[in-house]
């Protein structure tokens, strides 16, 4: 397992795109009643150290109690951090999916974890639904979820367009969730997100707290969760997902007819490759100088094909006007 250099969408040492097809934030961002209680949070006091209303408001939106709710400074910290919580109390081996994001064989090599391709012979089994990069529901899991440690990544769940889930509620009652809702928020910028602990593992999410920083979350983080758990925020988001279908069905239309070549998928992203003959990096390069980003996803597992985050009419019409031009 060699991650290599670690790779992101997003801005970059040119800055930000004009159009960002590289990251999976919701384009209908940022949410007006997040970005508010961001705006408004006081950072000139600490947080309260055991985050207690933020955490009951997570617990209640979940309808969960309060000890499942485990904090985080990002999506990263956590993965990082119940790496090496597997790794400390003895295990030694992962399972990653096929396709995924970087951080997990980052922190499974940081903490000298060995990747293996059955995830019943693993101590910690990833997984992503919807996947990135492909929008996918994620395959491979284990027979029995609570024989080994297993951590759904639910960062782009609140973004699915179609299908349904690949657990049902009570499977994923069994198994670690992930949340980092700023990607649904289109707050990409502000830290901060929380894991939902197996009902089973009450000592495990004691443990996990007992390794964690001191004020995992500083006050715009604590805002922006704490917005999350809000009726009205989570009815802005439910709203955008219209949006989002009509966009995706635009953009999906416009490259097929520019003769790409697209993955199907369920989320606001998906994977697609350009015609023969196109020299893949050179096309990004030039798009990129003309502020038009894609996401190559050679990281992910998937030389030759790009992840494009579904976007604005304007943006895929600016991304259509470069491609016909012969740029």
């Amino acid at each position: 397992m060699n991650p290599g250099t670690r790779i992101h969408g997003g801005p970059d040492a040119a800055g930000a795109a004009l159009y960002d097809f590289s990251t999976n934030s919701n384009a209908c961002g940022p949410c007006p009643i997040a970005l508010a209680a961001v705006q408004t949070a006081d950072p000139t006091r600490y947080p309260d150290p055991q985050f207690t209303t933020l955490k009951a408001a997570l617990a209640a939106h979940h309808a969960v109690e309060p000890w499942r709710v485990t904090l985080a400074g990002s999506a990263s910290e956590f993965i990082f951090r119940i790496s090496a919580w597997v790794r400390h109390g003895g295990g030694s081996r992962v399972h990653l999916p096929k396709h995924a994001y970087g951080d997990y064989a980052h922190a499974a090599q940081a903490w000298g974890l060995t990747q293996v391709d059955d995830p019943d012979a693993a101590d910690l089994v990833w997984a992503c639904d919807p996947a990135s990069p492909t929008g996918q529901n994620h395959s491979g899991w284990p027979k029995v979820l609570e024989r080994c440690t297993v951590v759904l990544d639910g960062a782009y769940a609140p973004l699915r367009l179609s299908g349904e889930p690949a657990l049902t509620a009570e499977q994923r009652d069994a198994v670690w969730q992930l949340f980092s809702p700023n990607k649904a928020l289109g707050l990409t910028g502000v830290r901060a997100a929380y894991a939902i602990a197996p009902a089973h593992a009450q000592g495990a999410a004691a443990a996990l707290e007992a390794i964690a920083p001191s004020w995992v979350l500083g006050a715009h983080g604590v805002a922006m969760l704490y917005s999350w758990a809000q009726a009205d925020t989570q009815a802005w988001v439910a709203q955008s997902l219209d949006a989002l279908r009509v966009w995706k069905h635009h953009q999906i239309s416009a490259l097929e007819n520019a003769g790409w070549t697209l993955m199907p998928g369920d989320a606001n992203f998906f994977c697609g490759r350009p015609p023969e003959g196109c020299d893949l990096p050179t096309l990004l390069a030039t798009l990129r100088s003309d502020g038009i980003k894609l996401r190559d996803t050679t990281s992910f597992g998937l030389p030759g094909w790009v992840r494009l985050g579904v976007l604005s009419p304007e943006a895929v019409d600016a991304l259509m006007a470069h491609l016909h031009s012969g740029n």
